[in-house]
């Protein structure tokens, strides 16, 4: 497979306010809608004919349902991104995983529960690659006569880093003429703090993001409270949420706020080489400077910059934000993350040169033509099988500069892994070299887990596991695994469902990077997985 059309960042923002109490109920009407974004017009998939789509205010532990109407022409799912849906995995969204998509003309109401999450997180389509323009924020607020663990912000202001899908390359915001008057002006007083909810809402790369002349305090990401530390920029991985502090006490001026494509794939001329911005105007009687200053952004391949800002996640860990660290562990899994090669035969039929395949331990996952929770829930045979490998089934040296294309040609199969109810998990990804080798985006439904441990090269179990961090690993649902590197967590497998796990860059999960974990139900009512509703959309 190989993209021709290039993606355009976007720097969309919203406008934030303080509630009373969260909003019991939304309606979501997915719709084609016109769009204008440089100088252009088309007709994209929108939710409410917003693109993006609207934002959700709740706070922790509230419940909320979301009516989906598809007035589209194509089948649909939306996903509650971070949300851990309690024992309701029909409502959690991913396609032929937990439900079958809700068709053109056909309804569907979603339960959307939210308990421990406090932060900031997202809802989108998992379906294809339409969550290129479904997508919006979700905004989960602190327990009512709570507050955040850092001091109170004078303003909130969610931003998604979106895209838009073009024939040509552009560059978004004023760099681009045509896009100069649509470029966002985020008016600040000097003196007042922002909090900056932060969404990589893009479908393929991870991104740099910086605020020239500021330094911004990272406080929380994926919904989870973080120690502070401060950067001159951020990173995110596709599909993670971060949570920043910027002061306002630079000289008045005009100051960029830019984005940039973070991609290690090793060709000069295949990722996006655009810079996305907006300016932040300070209130006040002076003459600005022309162009406004620009801030340093590390290099497109500046590996290094990412892996050191990751590291400095840790969680609290205060009487306040306990953290719960699974120390025993009863379920160890190795997975390896792979791009490889359909051909069975060397050199691969004409025509064929170009498509590359992903898997999971050697397993690239089809989609069924029923959904598995549905397959699960009824006993249906025949739909998914439970053999998904703990190990890899060959071992080699995973990141050497040349591996044999021989060991990248995947099985086929829509193959599960089962986990006991309350089952500790240590799962280490691993990134192999086949192919190009690539950075990975993993993200799990209905669990976090935390981030114990991080490296470059092949993971040793004799030596890695004793630089683990297990007294304040930060929680998260989605991570940035190296090219060529490992990252390992765990979590306790103690939500009863059907959950996927799959890469967030959008190609390689098509192409077969994920699989799902069945979590069985425990003894105790409370810990068994509730009934489908009733208007569940049909296959």
């Amino acid at each position: 497979m190989k993209v021709f059309i290039y993606k355009l960042l976007g720097l969309l923002f919203f406008s934030s306010f303080y509630h009373c109490q969260a909003w019991p109920r939304y309606k979501f009407v997915v719709k084609e809608a016109p769009c204008t974004r440089l100088c252009s017009t088309k007709n994209i998939l929108t939710v409410n004919g917003q693109f993006p789509g609207p934002t959700l205010y709740v706070n922790k532990g509230d419940t909320i349902v979301v009516d989906v109407y598809n007035r589209g022409n194509y089948n649909i799912t939306i996903h509650w991104h971070g949300v851990k849906q309690p024992r309701n995995p029909w409502s959690d969204g991913p396609e032929y995983i937990t439900q079958c998509p809700i068709q053109p003309g056909a309804k569907f109401r979603q339960k959307i529960i939210f308990t421990t999450e406090e932060g900031t997180l997202w809802w989108h389509a998992h379906s294809t690659w339409l969550r290129a323009t479904v997508h919006g924020a979700v905004i989960v607020y602190p327990k009512m006569g709570t507050s955040y663990p850092f001091p109170k912000p004078d303003v909130e202001i969610p931003i998604i880093l979106g895209e838009w899908w073009k024939e040509d390359i552009m560059k978004p915001g004023d760099l681009c003429p045509c896009s100069k008057p649509e470029t966002l002006r985020l008016k600040v007083k000097r003196g007042l703090t922002y909090l900056l909810r932060i969404v990589n809402a893009i479908l393929i790369d991870g991104l740099f993001f910086a605020i020239a002349n500021h330094t911004v305090t990272v406080v929380g990401s994926d919904a989870s409270y973080l120690k502070p530390f401060n950067r001159t920029f951020i990173c995110l991985t596709p599909g993670q949420t971060i949570d920043v502090l910027l002061e306002a006490n630079q000289s008045p001026n005009h100051y960029y706020m830019a984005a940039t494509v973070y991609t290690t794939i090793p060709s000069s001329g295949s990722y996006d080489k655009s810079t996305s911005t907006a300016i932040v105007e300070y209130n006040a009687n002076y003459t600005p400077s022309s162009p406004p200053v620009f801030p340093y952004l590390p290099q497109f391949n500046d590996t290094e910059a990412f892996i050191n800002f990751t590291t400095s996640f840790r969680s609290l860990a205060d009487k306040e934000h306990p953290i719960d660290v699974p120390m025993e562990i009863n379920t160890h899994l190795l997975y390896t993350l792979s791009l490889g090669s359909p051909c069975k035969d060397k050199p691969c039929p004409a025509g064929e040169q170009l498509r590359l395949i992903a898997s999971v331990n050697n397993v690239s996952f089809l989609n069924p033509s029923i959904d598995i929770l549905q397959a699960y829930y009824c006993c249906i045979q025949g739909v998914y099988g439970t053999n998904l490998p703990d190990f890899p089934q060959l071992f080699f040296d995973f990141t050497a500069d040349y591996v044999s294309p021989e060991w990248g040609v995947p099985q086929l199969g829509t193959e599960v892994r089962v986990l006991d109810y309350n089952s500790t998990v240590e799962l280490v990804f691993q990134a192999t070299n086949l192919i190009k080798g690539a950075d990975h985006g993993m993200h799990l439904h209905g669990h976090s887990f935390y981030v114990v441990g991080l490296g470059l090269g092949n993971f040793n179990k004799d030596k890695d596991p004793l630089t683990y961090n297990l007294v304040d690993p930060p929680l998260q649902n989605t991570i940035h695994v190296p090219r060529n590197g490992w990252m390992a967590i765990r979590f306790k497998a103690n939500n009863p469902g059907v959950w996927h796990m799959h890469c967030h860059i959008d190609r390689h999960m098509v192409w077969g990077m994920g699989t799902a974990f069945i979590v069985k139900d425990g003894e105790s009512p409370e810990a068994k997985m509730l009934p489908p509703p009733p208007d569940m959309p049909p296959c």
